[in-house]
């Protein structure tokens, strides 16, 4: 039983990510105290492959969409299932290029642009006119 009324967010990506950045900001710590250059580019470098792990467990669904979650799927383990259709607001999945609703899904009917003028009137609308 959980003593916390909310979903924290805990997850496999996040937990995986977490202790992978912590070990490699510990290795910059311990560039910047030894004055070594190398260990700090190393200790970067894990940043960095923790950050992309993490993006890829999200993206394999070991994530937590943005927002509140159905109690059944607070558990730190449990995978999500809408991970592939991509998650609305989701920063990672849309520079996975998933999560970006059709215009038919968002309003139910497909969206035509209007047709302004025809291909022999070329002056832009507003632009001194009075037709329209």
């Amino acid at each position: 039983m959980s003593a916390h009324p909310y979903d924290h967010g805990h997850t496999v990506a996040g937990w995986t990510g977490f202790g992978i950045a912590g070990a490699g900001t510990a290795v910059v710590g311990l560039g910047v105290c030894t004055v070594s250059g190398p260990l700090l580019a190393v200790g970067a470098l894990i940043v960095l492959a923790a950050l992309v792990l993490t993006w890829l467990l999200h993206l394999a669904g070991w994530g937590k969409p943005p927002g509140p979650r159905p109690r059944e799927q607070w558990g730190w383990r449990t995978r999500d299932a809408g991970a592939r259709r991509g998650h609305a607001g989701c920063l990672g999945c849309r520079l996975a290029g998933r999560g970006r609703p059709a215009a038919r899904e968002v309003s139910g009917r497909v969206v035509v642009p209007a047709v302004r003028g025809d291909a022999r009137d070329a002056r832009p609308v507003g632009a001194g006119r009075t037709d329209g």
